[in-house]
C-alpha cells in the first residue's frame, strides 16, 4: 500500500454520500474532472491513460483479494483447531469411560460378597433399572426432551422466543446468513441468478451504522440499520461465486451482536461458544472473560461446578476444617 494510504479517506467518503449511483457515478466524476481540468487523457501517448489506470486498479485488486484470501485462511485454520479440539475432547473421554469400566470390572472380578451383601446389591441393580425405565423416555420422545431442553435449559425469561445461534455464533435466515466473533462479522447473500454475478451487479453500501445490499435495478436484501457500530475503513466486501460476502470489523469487540440489522429477530446470546472466538486476538482482560466463559461452559457440560461455585465450595471447606468442632451433616449448602 501507498505511504499515505488512508490519508484522504474522509475526503472520498464524503465525496462518495453525494453518488447515490455507487462507484460507477462516482468514477465518472473524477474522470469527468479529470478531463475538463487537466490534460490526462490527452496530454501523453495514445492509450497511456488506460494503462495507467489499468495498472493503478489491477494494484488494489491484487491488495484487496489478498486481504480477503488471509480472512478465508484464518476462518479455516480456526475451524481446523475447533474440530482439532473436539476431537481431542472426545478421545479423552472415551478413554475416561473405557478406564471406568476397566475399573469397574476389575473391582467386580475380585470382590468376594457375603449373601447378604449380594441380595443388597441385587436389590439395587433392580430398583436402578426400573429406576431408568422410568426415567428414560422412548427414542421420539427422547429426541423431542432433548431438544425441548436445549431451548428451556438456563434460559432466563428474556431470552424468551429466541433464536438459538448457528455454529458461528450468528443466524441463518431465509435470504442470508451470518457469524460472528468478538472482533468481527461475517455476512453471506446468496443470490439465485442464471449468471456469474460481476462486481458491477450488485449494490454494497457499508456505513458506520447502515448496511445497504442487493442487486442492481431489484430491492435490496438488506437496508437498514445496524446492531452496532462497525469500523468503515477495515470492513470490506467480495463476491464468493453468487454470493456477496461482507466483513464488518466491530467497533466494540466486548459484546456479542444478537442480530445483524434491527429489524432481524434476535439470537440467544448466552447460548454462544465462545471458542469460536480468536483468543490471541484479545487484550489480557478480555481474554481473561472469554477463558472464564469457556471454563464454565465445559464444566455445566460435565456437570461439574463453574468457577465461582468452586470458589465458594473451597472457602466452606476451608471454614468447615477450622472449626471441626462444629456439626455440618445435616447442612444443605446451595
Amino acid at each position: 500500500m501507498s505511504a499515505d494510504d488512508g490519508k484522504f479517506d474522509p475526503v472520498l467518503f464524503s465525496l462518495a454520500e453525494q453518488h447515490p449511483g455507487g462507484v460507477p457515478e462516482l468514477l465518472a466524476t473524477i474522470a469527468g474532472f479529470l478531463n475538463r481540468k487537466t490534460d490526462f487523457f490527452v496530454g501523453g501517448d495514445a492509450g497511456e491513460w488506460e494503462k495507467l489506470v489499468l495498472k493503478i486498479f489491477r494494484k488494489e485488486a491484487a491488495l484487496a483479494q489478498e486481504v480477503a484470501r488471509k480472512k478465508r485462511e484464518e476462518r479455516e485454520q480456526a475451524e481446523r483447531r475447533r474440530a482439532e479440539t473436539r476431537r481431542k475432547k472426545e478421545e479423552e473421554e472415551r478413554r475416561e469411560r473405557e478406564k471406568a469400566e476397566d475399573q469397574s470390572a476389575a473391582a467386580a472380578a475380585i470382590t468376594e460378597l457375603t449373601d447378604a451383601e449380594a441380595e443388597k446389591m441385587q436389590r439395587e441393580l433392580e430398583d436402578a433399572k426400573k429406576n431408568k425405565e422410568v426415567k428414560e423416555p422412548a427414542p421420539a420422545a427422547a429426541a423431542a426432551e432433548e431438544e425441548k431442553t436445549e431451548k428451556d435449559d438456563d434460559e432466563e425469561p428474556e431470552d424468551k422466543g429466541k433464536l438459538k445461534p448457528n455454529r458461528g455464533n450468528g443466524c441463518d435466515l431465509e435470504k442470508y446468513s451470518w457469524t460472528q466473533t468478538l472482533q468481527e462479522l461475517e455476512l453471506r447473500v446468496p443470490f439465485d441468478v442464471k449468471f456469474t454475478l460481476k462486481a458491477k451487479d450488485v449494490v454494497v453500501s457499508i456505513q458506520r451504522k447502515s448496511l445497504k445490499v442487493g442487486l442492481k435495478g431489484h430491492p435490496p436484501v438488506i437496508d437498514g440499520a445496524l446492531h452496532g457500530e462497525v469500523k468503515m475503513e477495515e470492513s470490506l466486501w467480495h463476491l464468493d461465486k453468487n454470493s456477496v460476502v461482507v466483513t464488518l470489523d466491530k467497533v466494540n469487540q466486548m459484546n456479542w451482536w444478537e442480530k445483524l440489522v434491527l429489524t432481524d429477530p434476535p439470537i440467544n446470546t448466552r447460548k454462544i461458544n465462545p471458542e469460536s472466538s480468536k483468543l490471541s486476538d484479545l487484550d489480557g482482560q478480555t481474554r481473561g472473560i472469554v477463558e472464564k466463559m469457556m471454563f464454565d461452559q465445559r464444566q455445566k457440560e460435565m456437570g461439574l461446578p463453574t468457577s465461582d461455585e468452586q470458589k465458594k465450595q473451597d472457602v466452606l471447606k476451608k471454614f468447615m476444617t477450622q472449626h471441626p468442632e462444629m456439626d455440618f451433616s445435616n447442612c444443605k449448602f446451595n
